[in-house]
């Protein structure tokens, strides 16, 4: 059989890894009663509060790839479970904002934490180069899967 090049390893390996972290996902998922749209909406939603960024349903939507209705039926379910809440914007009150209820966040820390603590500790086992190497990669694999037709 023969080699396979290097950088198609490193692409499959990837792939590999992409499908694994989706299968934890999902079962995330399913053991909270969720839909996996509701745990990608979610990660959206703790992404943008990381970056201090508020989230209008329609850019939820938008990041989601939803359709307006799609986008109000998976607020409603993500409220009703109490994972999320409409709040008035700080810059306009006119603007209804979605953000992630402190529950939701502590019930995806006790799932995705042991992972996040593994993943942290490969890292810690390179160099800031090879770091800055890694996260170089990552966004620009990111950029292009978002670039994507």
């Amino acid at each position: 059989m023969p080699t396979e090049e290097p950088e198609l390893e490193t692409v499959h390996l990837l792939r590999a890894a992409a499908v694994e972290l989706g299968l934890h996902s999902a079962r995330f998922a399913s053991r909270n009663g969720m839909h996996p749209t509701d745990v990608r909406a979610l990660i959206v939603l703790m992404d943008a509060r990381r970056a201090g960024e508020e989230t209008t349903a329609g850019r939820l939507g938008a990041a989601l790839g939803l359709n307006s209705a799609g986008t109000t039926a998976l607020v409603d379910r993500l409220e009703r479970a109490g994972h999320v809440r409409r709040v008035r914007g700080a810059g306009d009150r006119r603007t209804v904002v979605i953000e992630v209820d402190e529950r939701a966040v502590a019930l995806g820390q006790a799932f995705f934490g042991p992972l996040i603590g593994q993943v942290v500790e490969l890292l810690q086992g390179y160099d800031e180069r090879e770091r800055a190497a890694i996260r170089g990669f990552l966004e620009g694999v990111r950029r292009a899967a978002a670039a994507a037709d």
